[in-house]
């Protein structure tokens, strides 16, 4: 029998290859009682500083009987549950007439297209930016040199804006598939902690790998990726998709397909506007914006884990929020932990940030995006696309006082909570970089944050605008089955309003592969 044992503890120096003897010793059993065994979770508990602990969930193997009645924290694995969560759908008995068509190639896109790949539907995958090695040169170029491109950058590209982050894989969803996707980037490469750490992460360099990882594998299912693509109009009749125009190296073609997975991301502006135009029903989103505020490293370190401590762990993040007194919430997104604040923009005049991190999170500074939220009545349209007219007002503005140079506006939390010191200077251009509500709430949030973790309020702690995109501002909507209004196009992932981060995207893209495996069979030619 397969069991689950929850809420073990360890000193942090004891090493995991322990766990049988102390799982024995909690249940009772003899240590050569557990046949195999494998950990499930490992997190950090540090409430009770300095003596900081690791908490295990570990599944094993016994043929004693053990009762999971009295121990809440024993379980016995529902192992074909979690089979069963893995396994696509037997295809429905539809023929498709043509290829299905996927368009992005963020986490729902990829897995979309891999999902459908594993099914036989040899998927054609559309990315409007380059490959994974034109997509890093052009980022490096505009890092360098500030030369934008539009179309190869930051957030387009192979992997979608994922791919330059912290590959955070820790998401708030309940979902069978989460280890289903956990187990793909592991086999990709992302390094076998991902499918038991509480906070997983790939970090942006291992990310570039891991994505060209599982391009190849449905390259090699039969799939297609075609970069360097546009999706620019939808054939449409009665109500019914008929066909894709793309764009590609200034040539424009016509893929005829009966199903589209749409699954462009937070950022495509010019997308949102046509599907808008085409018909398919979409409403307004909040979202949030704000800054990136940096830290040293060794000062969180420092109060989440003791000065004792730090060093020892791993380097430290942190999650806070608070309701501001104008009833704003304030909240922290996106930590990345010895990471490094970036510029991300896709389009001219424009510019935004966000946190990005390696691996080893090794840089020395902390960031997080300290965000404010954005309601729709904050728009001040009833247009659907109000909220991306709202994100691009604060983005040129974020361009203009940081110089015009794609150089983002700074200054230092010593100067941003002075109230003489932010009436003018490198604080005013912060501050007037943001909607005032929001300047507002953010300043009121600090010392509380503070209050929470000793330090936050450091003056020489810098904060950088302005963070616009931690969310898309639209939904596209669609049906119990997956599907818009129009038939055959499936919305999906983050870009549709549907995920927030990787592994929410993944999997809402692997549901919308499923919908269209449930309704078609593969086509035959």
């Amino acid at each position: 029998m397969r069991y689950r044992l929850a809420q073990i503890k360890t000193d942090t120096d004891t090493p995991m290859d322990e766990l049988p003897v102390t799982v024995a010793k909690k249940l009772g059993i003899a240590a050569d009682d557990i046949k195999g065994w494998e950990v499930r979770r490992k997190s950090v508990d540090s409430r009770k500083k300095p003596h900081i602990q690791f908490v295990y969930t570990v599944d094993f193997v016994t043929d004693k009987k053990l009762k999971t009645g009295k121990n809440r924290d024993l379980a016995v694995v529902d192992e074909e549950a979690e089979a069963a969560a893995a396994r696509a759908p037997e295809p429905g008995d539809r023929a498709l007439a043509h290829r299905p068509v996927v368009v992005g190639t963020g986490p729902a896109g990829l897995f979309a297209g891999l999902e459908l790949a594993k099914s036989g539907y040899r998927p054609i995958v559309l990315e409007r930016g380059p490959e994974m090695d034109a997509r890093i040169d052009a980022v490096e170029r505009f890092r360098k040199d500030r030369v934008l491109d539009p179309e190869a950058n930051m957030l387009f590209g192979e992997g979608g804006a994922g791919t330059f982050s912290d590959g955070k894989l820790a998401t708030g969803i309940k979902d069978g598939l989460i280890r289903h996707v956990l187990a793909e980037f592991r086999d990709a490469g992302a390094g076998d902690d991902i499918m038991y750490l509480a906070k997983p992460h790939i970090g942006t360099d291992v990310l570039r790998t891991v994505i060209v990882g599982l391009r190849r594998k449905i390259e090699s299912l039969g799939g297609e990726i075609r970069f360097g693509t546009r999706l620019v109009s939808l054939v449409i009749e009665d109500g019914v998709l008929k066909a894709a125009d793309i764009s590609a190296g200034g040539r424009r073609e016509r893929i005829e397909t009966d199903v589209l997975i749409l699954a462009v991301g937070h950022s495509a502006r010019d997308t949102f506007a046509m599907i808008k135009d085409a018909g398919l029903r979409m409403e307004q989103k909040p979202f949030s914006i704000g800054v990136r505020m940096e830290h040293p490293q060794a000062l969180i370190d420092a109060a989440q884990y003791g000065e004792e401590n730090a060093g020892r762990l791993p380097p430290a993040d942190y999650r806070i929020n608070h309701r501001a007194s104008n009833g704003r919430g304030v909240y922290s997104f996106c930590m990345c932990p010895g990471g490094e604040v970036v510029v991300c923009t896709t389009a001219e005049g424009e510019l935004c940030v966000n946190g990005m991190s390696n691996r080893k999170r090794d840089s020395g500074t902390a960031n997080s995006g300290i965000l404010c939220d954005v309601r729709t009545e904050d728009f001040g349209s009833d247009d659907v696309l109000a909220g991306v007219r709202f994100q691009e007002k604060y983005e040129r503005l974020a361009f203009i006082n940081g110089g015009s140079d794609f150089t983002p506006p700074r200054c230092s939390m010593g100067e941003f909570l002075d109230e003489k010191k932010a009436a003018s200077g490198r604080a005013a251009k912060v501050i007037a970089s943001l909607p005032d509500f929001a300047a507002e709430a953010i300043k009121e949030a600090v010392p509380v944050f503070a209050g929470k973790i000793h330090g936050y309020d450091d003056p020489d702690a810098v904060i950088t605008a302005v963070e616009t995109r931690s969310s898309s501002p639209v939904r596209i909507m669609r049906s119990g089955s997956g599907e818009s209004n129009i038939s055959g196009i499936y919305p999906a992932g983050e870009g549709a309003g549907y995920a927030g981060g990787i592994t929410s995207a993944a999997c809402d893209g692997i549901r919308a592969a499923r919908h269209v495996i449930e309704k078609y069979r593969p086509c035959d030619d």
